[in-house]
């Protein structure tokens, strides 16, 4: 099992850099931030910008991957993000992870002046803005011209890269996804899976909720003829309730997404109030058992 991080992107950067680096000191896999322009409860609290944020982070560690938790087509095209992420990646020497999911309906969705989109609307431009950054990702040909596509929502017409990938063939991509054709497209093309459950009344049901579309992922991947061992499987263990309120919860947490054959877990760092609220203590005791 290996474990993430979350840190919100809240603090200033003379405070947020010894958090960084203190995740990876205290021993966590991976490390990321939420990729968000303002987030529901804290839209009113001091909010930054994620890729400034992630390169500052790539050049103060050298080991903990990073990675966005999740970006999403709300704001943004995949040419200009695919620079931007390919030169972050660079810049951390190939320990990127993207998270991608199709984008929520909340602030990011209407902030530029969006129309509301249905469901199979935010699907479809999904679908293109993750295999326009295939792509794009998987480009290292300078000299030969660029990418192009022509889509329903995305056009480009022979975009350029920065040279060569970091990762090869490039950067893993980390869908979020739990409906029938989202779980299609990680199966066409993901090399990890995130999963925030789905909302319930109880925890049981929540967990219920994680085994069941975690079942129906199998079954996709083996109508498609893919091993299942070929893709990584993320849980976010705070949707239901806050993973690190106790060591003991944190334990419990941990040990069921094991038995559901996840091969990683993220949590949250706590913060002082509001959502997400803990004890840093509970956090390194937990972080201590990791380098058993």
């Amino acid at each position: 099992m290996r474990h993430g991080i979350v840190i919100l992107p809240q603090q200033p950067w003379a405070e947020a850099r010894h958090t960084w680096q203190q995740a990876e000191e205290l021993g966590f896999d991976h490390a990321w931030t939420y990729d968000h322009l303002s987030w529901r409860s804290l839209a009113d609290q001091p909010w930054g910008a994620t890729i400034p944020t992630l390169t500052a982070a790539a050049a103060v560690t050298s080991t903990i991957r990073l990675g966005t938790f999740v970006s999403s087509p709300n704001f943004r095209h995949p040419v200009p993000f695919a620079k931007d992420l390919a030169t972050l990646d660079d810049v951390s020497g190939g320990r990127f992870l993207l998270g991608v999911g199709s984008g929520g309906t909340g602030f990011d969705a209407f902030v530029l002046g969006q129309e509301q989109l249905t469901g199979r609307e935010r699907h479809e431009r999904f679908v293109e803005f993750v295999r326009g950054l295939d792509a794009l990702l998987r480009f290292e040909a300078p000299g030969s011209g660029g990418i192009s596509f022509d889509g329903e929502w995305f056009t480009a017409h022979e975009a350029r890269m920065v040279g060569t990938p970091a990762q090869h063939p490039r950067m893993p991509f980390i869908v979020a996804a739990d409906g029938p054709k989202g779980l299609q497209l990680v199966a066409e093309l993901a090399d990890g899976w995130v999963t925030l459950g789905r909302e319930s009344e109880t925890p049981d049901a929540w967990w219920r909720s994680v085994a069941e579309v975690s079942h129906r992922l199998d079954d996709v991947l083996a109508d498609r003829g893919r091993d299942s061992a070929s893709l990584d499987r993320y849980l976010n263990l705070d949707s239901q309730s806050y993973a690190l309120t106790s060591v003991g919860a944190w334990d419990d947490a941990v040990g069921r997404a094991a038995e559901l054959g996840f091969t990683d877990v993220v949590t949250h760092w706590p913060r002082t109030d509001g959502i997400y609220a803990g004890s840093e203590d509970v956090l390194v005791e937990v972080a201590g058992r990791l380098r058993r």
